[in-house]
């Protein structure tokens, strides 16, 4: 049997907020999506059926890890990253880009070569080309591709990401064509450029020349404001092909989503609501809980009350107290069990309120709340 190819479809418009499918031969995506993080082949402290319990339809992987450990090679012969992690979800890769950038002291850039780093864990060298990166990505037998892009910290040197992002768009040819005919996979070229409008106008323009599944926007969450984010989304929004997915990588907190959203932005993934649930902060509708303080040792309400799924609401604030307090692991599986519910909870009214027609209601009652 044939597999399916990948498709976008807008479902509902509510001024520039979108709501619509991403269809695999995996399943369908619904938009906006929020994809937990598996960097290394694990949504850290939870299983997988855990995961999909939580209404997550897609989660990320990240490329530089599993290049380093365990290797593609091996991966491959457990018949890819799906069968290597039992996970029957779609699953997005990022290029490595990012790592690029976020581990700098361990690398330099080559125009030709890509990246030349370092392992962080034995000092082992690896080179990762925009072919290089292609290639463990189509190893991996991802479902959604990104290009190798070079991500720079957050500047205002004007010069310096001009020079960064033209050379993210030499990857981004390089990308493609090492991508070849993938039809039932996907492609996703990386919009670069900094806070500079007429540099992001620039790449998505250059990018949408090249012709690419989806388009993402790189090189946020490294350090600018909330509304610098905002003002590039603002900037560009208008400009983004309309019948492509839009993502916005490495975002973010719920507030964050919520504006993001309303700019037109259709898939996410950070870090955030896991990392947090392994050191105690809990996301919940009626704000941030900081579930170590000292006030819920006696406190036997839910963490949150409007929770149903999975019997989260099952575990009182005093007990969670006391497994966090007592560094049992539990704690963290808990916590990070229900911070990934609490997003897909986020995005499920998201896509409810765009449907109706009331998404700038909605985003208006959460967005300082959240």
């Amino acid at each position: 049997m044939a597999l399916k190819n990948f498709a976008f479809k807008i479902l509902n418009k509510d001024n520039f907020a979108r709501c619509g499918i991403m269809e695999t031969h995996r399943g369908n995506i619904r938009t906006p999506a929020f994809m937990p993080v598996g960097t290394q082949a694990t949504v850290k402290a939870c299983r997988i059926e855990d995961i999909k319990k939580t209404g997550s339809d897609i989660i990320l992987s990240n490329t530089y890890h599993l290049m380093i450990r365990p290797g593609v090679e091996r991966i491959q012969s457990a018949g890819g990253l799906h069968e290597f992690m039992n996970c029957d979800l779609p699953i997005l890769t990022d290029s490595g880009g990012f790592q690029v950038m976020s581990l700098s002291k361990l690398n330099k850039i080559d125009r030709e070569k890509g990246a030349i780093f370092n392992s962080h864990v034995d000092g082992k060298k690896f080179y990762l080309s925009p072919e290089e990166s292609i290639r463990i990505q189509l190893g991996l037998n991802s479902d959604i591709v990104m290009i190798m892009d070079e991500c720079p910290k957050n500047t205002s040197d004007y010069e310096l990401i001009k020079k960064s992002m033209e050379l993210s768009l030499y990857w981004a040819e390089r990308s493609k064509k090492a991508f070849g005919k993938n039809p039932h996979k996907a492609l996703f070229g990386i919009v670069q450029g900094g806070l500079f409008k007429d540099l992001r106008l620039k790449s998505l323009e250059e990018l949408m020349k090249i012709g690419f599944d989806g388009y993402a926007l790189g090189g946020l969450a490294v350090g600018e404001s909330q509304d610098e984010m905002f003002k590039v989304l603002d900037d560009i929004k208008s400009d983004l092909p309309s019948e492509k997915p839009h993502y916005l990588m490495g975002v973010g907190t719920p507030s964050d989503i919520l504006g993001a959203v309303k700019r037109g932005i259709d898939m996410f993934d950070c870090v955030l609501p896991t990392r947090s649930g392994r050191t105690g902060l809990a996301f919940t509708w009626g704000g941030r809980v900081n579930i170590k303080n000292n006030k819920y040792q006696n406190d036997n309400s839910p963490l949150d009350p409007e929770c149903d799924n999975l019997n989260l609401n099952k575990y009182s604030k005093n007990y969670l107290n006391h497994l966090f307090n007592t560094n049992e692991i539990l704690a963290s599986m808990l916590l990070t069990l229900h911070n990934i519910n609490f997003y897909q909870e986020l995005m499920n009214a998201i896509r409810e309120n765009i449907i109706k027609g009331t998404f700038d209601d909605f985003h208006n009652k959460y967005i300082d709340k959240l």
